[in-house]
């Protein structure tokens, strides 16, 4: 289903281990078939495709599910749009560790083969900068990269401005009205009314589970945060490790609140589903934003062709059309959405989020602080 290709999408940027060692599968990136997927040799970043038609081939490195959905992820349009305008051939590669695969060869003195990575979140920032001694990633101003200055600056999570965020997604809760009204606050969700009534995801293994997390220590502090999750437990949270496993508990009515997206009213308006079932509520009037960004190597000899690559990310008719194929909301304000895809996905009054200094140096901390509580409990 597009529900599980794009949430997949929206988590990949999340925790992961550090992997050693990297394989990629063959991506279906959804062209007219004439051309042969290809995998380079030897110690390759993965997974390439795209048959050369012009002077210039561009190597961006994505996450999988970026892609292997040509009717419905972003890569195959991006790719068939970029190179009807360009006199080069787009070639999306998806390593299976994804930015973890480039830390490990840029540590290790090998040359980074991709000019551009699509699909940096904060996290993924500072796990760069703590294992690497070296640039990775260039910062880049509105000098070199049309549209730059358009990014809604509260999305910017870059303090070294290398990432440029090109759309984002927010966690909120999911609830089914016929069973239960979910509260407002953070607080509302301790009340005994709601015993066992929400599904959440394990912070040390899926995105979503980690925004919720941030926001509830955005919310009550770092001081604060552990005593209420002590609390959400003795209420009878439900802590599952993914998006998949909660959404499909949820969905099967095992509870009448999940932790997901506030775009889940999209997919539901898509598949014919009851709305009822799919009711987003913002905790506090607010969101934990996970914006996506996009960077240009440090390595690449293809610089032009990469800043070329992502001013085009910014136009607006073509972050409409990645936030509608990847459910999500565009990094600019003049974006033009369809009108259902307007209606459907909801935004929060108050988006809320880390900034890098802020994570840095804490987020494991904190999670890990989480974990040993959670497991005591």
């Amino acid at each position: 289903m597009r529900r599980r290709n794009f949430l997949k999408a929206a988590g990949a940027a999340g925790v992961s281990a550090l992997v050693a060692g990297c394989s990629a599968e063959p991506v279906d990136d959804g062209s007219d078939g004439s051309g042969s997927n290809e995998t380079g040799s030897g110690d390759s970043a993965g997974t390439t495709t795209g048959t050369p038609k012009g002077p210039a081939t561009l190597r961006v490195a994505t996450y999988s599910a970026f892609v292997d959905a040509p009717s419905s992820s972003p890569g195959p349009w991006l790719k068939e749009r970029f190179e009807s305008e360009f006199d080069a051939t787009l070639e999306w590669q998806t390593p299976d560790g994804e930015i973890n695969y480039f830390i490990e060869r840029a540590a290790q003195g090998v040359d980074v083969d991709a000019d551009a990575y699509v699909g940096l979140d904060t996290n993924m920032l500072i796990r760069v900068d703590e294992n690497l001694d070296r640039e990775l990633f260039v910062p880049v101003d509105g000098d070199e990269i049309e549209g730059r200055d358009a990014v809604k600056s509260g999305l910017e999570f870059d303090p070294q401005e290398r990432a440029i965020p090109y759309d984002t997604g927010y966690i909120s809760l999911v609830y089914d009205e016929n069973e239960a009204t979910a509260p407002e606050t953070f607080d509302g969700l301790l009340d005994p009314e709601f015993e066992g009534d929400l599904i959440a995801q394990d912070p040390q293994s899926s995105a979503t589970g980690q925004a919720f997390l941030l926001h509830t220590i955005h919310a009550k502090g770092e001081d604060g945060y552990l005593d209420y999750w002590k609390q959400l437990q003795q209420n009878g949270v439900r802590v599952l490790g993914t998006w998949e496993d909660s959404y499909a508990a949820y969905s099967n009515g095992e509870a009448p609140m999940v932790v997901s997206y506030s775009t889940d009213q999209v997919f539901a308006n898509e598949e014919g589903e009851d709305l009822s079932e799919h009711q987003i509520r913002f905790l506090n009037g607010e969101a934990y934003a996970n914006p996506e960004g996009m960077a240009r190597f440090a390595d690449t000899a293809n610089v032009d062709l990469a800043n070329r690559f992502l001013s085009f990310m910014l136009r607006p008719e073509v972050q409409a059309e990645i936030a509608v194929r990847n459910v999500a909301f565009p990094a600019i304000s003049d974006a033009p959405l369809p009108e259902d895809f307007a209606q459907y996905a909801k935004e929060p009054e108050t988006p809320v989020t880390f900034t890098y200094e802020e994570l840095q140096g804490n987020l494991s901390e904190w999670t890990d602080a989480w974990a040993r509580q959670f497991a005591s409990n």
